[in-house]
């Protein structure tokens, strides 16, 4: 129960009472002007008066004391893993627990911070700011962190309304190593040098070396290991080997002692664009597919086309003199023995043998094959006949060996089953331009010539024809890729005869297959982020695929089925706990992604340190204390002393309270102050009459 307090419940409006004790006033002044024996008696009169019109009371409260708060946030973000910090934030809980426990009217509030969305880092403060919007600030008396220091959210620092204490994690001999890429572009162009910065940082008490082994790996495949320096930078000139998404992974050793290995890694995703596909296209004849080939080639203006067609071959002898003949003549050795390497793709377009190419060039195109080309066979009659591009140095590299069989009769082509689970044709039959009388298969338009062809077992057949004949077959030789398509009716589509066909959504996924384009690889393995959750993809010509195995930044493991979603394509969703680099293999295929930056804010410092929180905890009284120097000890100091020493830190107890009644007492009713008033005013008439 409280002293009590004296409270007013006026009669009258508090500007009425204030006229009235103005009048009052006067009179009694005017009364002690007069000087008249009774003006005390009308000065306790009016006052009688002002109290009945007032009407006071006594105010008492019953109070029930509270608690006194400390939040205890414990850091458990990425960083605050790594060594025995975890086992050093449960040490230090249970020595600030065991502490307060021996305090009186003291309860503990605990707040563990843990990573946050994206790459925020630490928010340390935002949890601070977080729990004081949770509890009174009256009854705060302490605030204790436990953490390494590193903080990223500082400027989002509270008003702290008690003492405020660091308990730093780690050691005294902590040191770490990081690897920095700098200057990384999102794209570059095929060919071209691409030139990155990295270099590579130790912290805290490191051992000396000078250099360490980097390893750089694209997409996956055997590393390459450099030595580098130490501290200074880098500068790394890298050549993109294909087009599409090129996944390069920088390494460096986990060394002995180091505090953690999340940031010796680094990845980094640049798309590989061609700057110019260069084709050469050669016809053997005129007929009326070239004229298809030759338009679609230049209708996008990223390709850059060479064209020749054989009008006069050498055979013919007209008698009209050479120097009266306008056409170009081919030139050979040029094109197929000193420029061929400067072409992506060659295609030979219904060509036969008649001595314009000896044997060597054919020699050469097949090894510019082995080496990494691309060749693109469209036949025609003539692959079946004795004049057949087959019958050259050529013919040990093309999928399919002619029978001598032609046939001239008409057929819609098919998708083999291999082809619907192959990228190159997978989908294709959802271009239809019409429905069949059958009901089967696309509806795509007839071609009416097919060359029989016998298909190497190492060669895939993805489209048929006539009687399930093979009518598209690809192969990979060597570094290259061929492709034949055994007929060259394909224009027929493009026409739009009988309703056509997908022929530019064909050819243009078959160039990209023999560029070798990431997307349209039969065997891949690949992920797609949105913020932290992945589109684990697996493209495949088996009909089952394995679980995926996906490493964590931190070194656990998580096996993820894979569901098929279409014919040879295997897909999962899953949330990835943190961002960081994760590795995925299906013990076939393997890939590596980086959800934010392959090093987090986390580990861009890792070695503990209270500097930055320093200044903000000076201006509450509060200290820092390193957890590896031993226990602490917890006091209660007065509020605006110093709040910490050797070897103890102080809250501040804040004396809350709860009321739980208040009671009200009138001092006198206010008949009995107007009673009084009277008989006052009574006896200053008689003592003023007796005088």
């Amino acid at each position: 129960m409280t002293d009590g307090t004296i409270i007013f419940d006026p009669l009258l409006p508090w500007i009425a009472i204030a006229l009235l004790a103005a009048l009052l006033g006067v009179s009694v002044g005017l009364a002690v002007w007069r000087r008249l024996a009774g003006w005390w008696l009308r000065a306790l009169a009016s006052l009688a008066i002002f109290a009945a019109i007032t009407n006071p009371a006594i105010q008492q409260e019953d109070r029930a004391p509270l608690t006194d708060i400390v939040l205890v946030v414990v850091d458990e973000s990425a960083s605050q893993r790594s060594g025995n910090r975890p086992d050093q934030n449960e040490a230090a809980f249970a020595n600030v627990a065991d502490e307060l426990a021996g305090i009186s009217n003291t309860e503990l509030r605990r707040i563990d911070l843990g990573d946050g969305e994206g790459d925020l880092g630490t928010t340390l403060m935002t949890a601070v700011s977080s729990a004081l919007a949770e509890e009174p600030r009256a009854r705060i008396a302490g605030i204790i962190m436990i953490s390494d220091g590193r903080v990223h959210d500082l400027e989002r620092a509270p008003a702290l309304p008690a003492p405020t204490h660091l308990l730093l994690t780690g050691e005294p001999d902590d040191w770490d190593r990081r690897l920095l890429v700098e200057n990384a572009p999102a794209f570059a162009i095929l060919g071209e040098e691409v030139n990155l910065t990295l270099r590579i940082e130790d912290q805290g008490n490191a051992p000396q070396e000078d250099t360490v082994p980097l390893s750089i790996s694209i997409d996956g495949d055997v590393p390459l290991t450099v030595p580098v320096p130490i501290g200074e930078d880098v500068r790394l000139p890298i050549t993109l080997p294909h087009g599409g998404m090129n996944v390069l992974q920088f390494t460096i050793p986990t060394a002995e002692g180091e505090l953690t290995d999340r940031n010796n890694a680094a990845v980094v995703q640049i798309n590989g664009v061609r700057d110019r596909l260069r084709v050469l296209l050669v016809s053997g004849e005129p007929h009326p597919g070239e004229r298809t080939w030759r338009n679609l080639l230049k209708s996008d203006s990223a390709v850059d086309l060479v064209h020749f067609t054989i009008l006069r071959p050498p055979e013919k002898q007209d008698g009209v003199p050479v120097n009266e003949l306008s056409l170009i003549a081919f030139p050979t050795r040029e094109l197929f023995l000193e420029k061929i390497n400067d072409f992506d793709l060659i295609i030979f377009d219904r060509y036969r043998r008649r001595g314009i190419l000896p044997g060597a060039y054919f020699e050469n195109i097949a090894d510019y094959v082995r080496q990494g080309g691309a060749v693109l066979i469209s036949s025609g009659p003539e692959y079946g006949g004795a004049e057949s591009i087959y019958r050259s140095p050529l013919g040990d590299i093309l999928p399919g060996a002619p029978t001598a069989r032609v046939f001239e009769e008409g057929f819609v082509p098919q998708i083999t089953a291999l082809g619907a689970r192959h990228p190159v044709t997978a989908g294709l039959d959802a271009f239809k331009s019409g429905a069949q009388e059958d009901g089967e298969g696309p509806a795509w338009g007839r071609w009416f010539r097919l060359v029989d062809v016998l298909v190497p077992e190492s060669a895939t057949t993805v489209m048929s024809g006539l009687d399930n004949r093979p009518l598209l077959s690809l192969d990979r030789v060597g570094e290259g890729r061929v492709a034949l398509i055994a007929s060259d009716h394909s224009w027929l589509w493009d026409r739009g005869y009988e309703g056509g066909g997908p022929q530019l959504e064909l050819l243009r996924r078959l160039a990209h297959w023999m560029m070798k384009e990431p997307e349209l690889e039969e065997e891949a393995l690949w992920v797609e982020p949105t913020g932290q959750t992945m589109r684990i993809i697996r493209r495949t010509l088996g009909l089952e695929t394995n679980e995926v195995t996906i490493t964590h930044p931190d070194g656990t493991e998580t096996i993820i089925p894979l569901e098929e979603v279409s014919p040879g394509r295997f897909e999962a969703l899953w949330d990835a706990p943190e961002i960081g680099l994760y590795r995925l293999s299906d013990g076939t295929e393997s890939t590596v992604i980086a959800l934010g930056p392959s090093a987090p804010r986390e580990f861009v410092e890792t070695i503990a340190d209270g500097d930055a929180l320093a200044p903000l905890i000076a201006t509450t009284g509060g200290g820092i204390r390193a957890i590896a120097d031993g226990d602490i000890s917890i006091r209660t100091v007065r509020a605006g002393r110093p709040a910490a020493g050797r070897g103890w830190i102080g809250i501040t107890p804040r004396e809350a309270y709860r009321t739980v009644d208040i009671s009200i007492t009138p001092i006198l009713p206010a008949w009995a102050f107007v009673l009084l008033a009277s008989l006052l005013m009574i006896g200053a008439w008689l003592r003023e009459g007796r005088r």
